[in-house]
């Protein structure tokens, strides 16, 4: 039995690397602290299973000095080991599993709501790109019409130019016409005057021709 006690110490030993080093209760019963190396009326606390505590020292009698929650005493080795107990290690899982459960299904409620969000975005998109399409056609129309008013534009000055080519004839048409009646009316003026002067001319020598026949 000694035997066994030394190599669960020496064991023990071999594994601490500090006096800060670490062990677990591994029995599923609760464990007694001792304030000293001996059994009897000495029992500092019980410790549960899968309490963690700081190991102080071990000795080759079977014993091991350790820290708990500021309480410092003696626990027999054979109940202290290196890894949490399997309980302990289980329900330590079993905390990892629910909290990844919790997360698994926040995970997909994010995963639903990023779903719709890129239905929506879908279905504004298409939106978009029908509206973009409707803008382009315009604007395919608009510069239809903005090149037609241009080639209006353009036929309007011409028209605007002949125009006043035409008006320019016109004035130039009606100063002829005005100079010409001007020199018709000088004229007829000056045969008029040629026509009263032979008249009076007449007027007189006619009659003094024909008294000179009578004599």
């Amino acid at each position: 039995m000694k035997l066994k006690y030394l190599s669960t110490a020496l064991l023990l030993l071999s594994s601490l690397v500090s006096a800060q080093s670490f062990i677990y209760i591994t029995d599923q019963v609760d464990i007694p602290m001792r304030s000293e190396k001996v059994f009897g009326d000495n029992i500092v606390r019980s410790l549960s299973s899968g309490s963690k505590m700081a190991i102080l020292q071990a000795t080759e009698d079977g014993w091991t000095q350790v820290k708990f929650e500021g309480s410092t005493g003696w626990i027999i080795s054979r109940y202290l080991s290196n890894n949490p107990p399997a309980r302990a290690q289980l329900e330590k899982l079993r905390q990892t599993y629910n909290a990844n459960k919790l997360i698994l299904i926040k995970l997909a409620k994010r995963k639903t709501e990023l779903e719709s969000e890129v239905q929506s975005l879908k279905v504004a998109n298409n939106k978009l790109s029908i509206k973009t399409s409707k803008s382009i056609a315009e604007k395919g129309h608009i510069e239809d019409i903005y090149k037609d008013a241009l080639k209006l534009e353009h036929s309007n000055e011409k028209l605007i130019t002949k125009n006043l080519q035409l008006k320019a004839e016109i004035q130039l048409l009606k100063n002829n016409n005005t100079a010409t009646q001007d020199s018709s009316s000088r004229n007829w003026f000056i045969v008029g005057s040629f026509v009263l002067f032979f008249g009076i001319l007449i007027g007189f020598i006619f009659p003094n021709f024909v008294n000179r026949r009578r004599y």
